[in-house]
């Protein structure tokens, strides 16, 4: 099963995280397929950028988002 989720990336107690599409067998932070956006919760606002094509292609090919996933893509969908 393919999955759209949540990369960690950065220092410690500074992450930031890329938005990936991986196989849910591969590990967190392992082998991707395709990266389709980033999220930093550290900045003010949260910046969220996120190639929405990309994401809706991967859906309608039977990938799943995590529920914190398709809270971002929900979010960037509105600020679009």
């Amino acid at each position: 099963m393919v999955k759209i989720r949540l990369a960690r990336h950065g220092a410690k107690k500074a992450p930031y995280y890329r938005i990936v599409v991986a196989d849910a067998r591969s590990p967190r932070d392992g082998r991707l397929i395709d990266e389709v956006g980033r999220y930093n919760p550290n900045t003010d606002p949260s910046m969220i950028k996120i190639d929405l094509e990309k994401v809706d292609k991967w859906i309608a090919n039977g990938a799943q988002p995590t529920d914190t996933v398709a809270r971002l893509i929900e979010t960037a969908r509105k600020d679009a």
